[in-house]
């Protein structure tokens, strides 16, 4: 995993091909800085942040770190370009998109001088990240926490798919927590690997206590995609999602669910902590979380267990 022999690595000038995603109420710039610093590349959610909130985790991630750092922008968010220019302003030099057309901003990006990569769910829309000149291609399979895709398509069988079809380095998300998870996705032919969930379970995280105990409480069949018809995320079962259930259940009504969606429902459950009536957002990989640990643990234990794992003879 040598930096002169990775494309990503190469690309954002890392010492090792480990991103942290850019998750909203997780990821501010205490989380990216300690990430940068331990040699990987540390994303801001520009997701849960008014501009003037992402400025101010910028200008702080540039005094915590020498290193490289970025932002990740989800491109259904309102005040789009007005972040896009306070990214500009501050000197940003990496910004991940997601959750819009990999063309809207990648030309404009690029011609200031930033790497830009795009986060896709299937094949097709690696294809099209491609054609739009991005520099590195996020491919997550339906294990990510957050939103997601709607097809459903598993990071192993999503990443030697998509590796078929663009030439561009590829960075394999979605069910990744350690090393061997790692190894086996870099073996697929992925060059680089994105980390949300375990992430979020560190002191450095900008989520809730009540949260991150909570992930670690988490087992297998605890989470669920489900909004398909909104906007597909994957969520831990809990009240809040039991009453989206019964909305199913009487039928699939669109308004109904955005009535029970309502406001800041994914900031009153990760950020302020309400387990029942917020919205939990992990990855199915937090049944093998069991610590909240600082980055630097959880960055030690990931290159260790990469290390590691060997491939059984048969």
């Amino acid at each position: 995993m040598q930096q002169s022999q990775n494309r990503i690595s190469k690309l954002f000038n890392i010492q090792y091909p480990i991103i942290q995603a850019g998750m909203i109420w997780h990821s501010g710039w205490k989380l990216a800085s300690a990430v940068s610093n331990c040699g990987g590349l540390g994303l801001i959610g520009a997701g849960s942040m008014y501009p003037d909130v992402l400025r101010e985790n910028i200008q702080k991630c540039k005094q915590a770190t020498n290193k490289p750092f970025g932002v990740n922008v989800p491109m259904l968010y309102p005040n789009l370009e007005e972040v896009i220019q306070i990214i500009l302003e501050e000197g940003v030099k990496i910004v991940f998109t997601s959750a819009g057309s990999p063309k809207t901003y990648t030309e404009t990006l690029q011609k200031e001088g930033l790497k830009v990569a795009h986060v896709v769910s299937s094949t097709k829309f690696a294809v099209k990240c491609e054609d739009a000149g991005v520099d590195a291609i996020v491919a997550e399979g339906f294990e990510a926490g957050g939103h997601n895709g709607r097809d459903e398509t598993t990071t192993f069988c999503l990443i030697p798919n998509v590796k078929q079809h663009i030439s561009k380095p590829l960075i394999a998300a979605g069910g990744i927590a350690l090393g061997s998870q790692m190894k086996a996705a870099m073996i697929l032919g992925a060059d680089g690997v994105q980390i949300g969930s375990r992430f979020a379970a560190t002191t450095e995280a900008s989520a809730h206590e009540n949260w991150k105990k909570k992930i670690t409480e988490l087992n297998e069949g605890d989470t669920l995609l489900t909004l398909k018809e909104l906007a597909p995320v994957r969520m831990v079962k809990n009240k809040f999602f039991n009453e989206l259930e019964g909305i199913y259940q009487t039928g699939r009504n669109t308004e109904a669910l955005v009535a029970s969606l309502g406001r800041a429902r994914a900031k009153r459950g990760m950020f302020e902590g309400d387990m029942e009536d917020g919205e939990l957002e992990i990855g199915q990989v937090s049944a093998l979380i069991h610590d909240v640990l600082p980055v630097e643990t959880v960055f030690s234990n990931l290159l260790k267990e990469f290390e590691e794992a060997k491939a059984p003879s048969f």
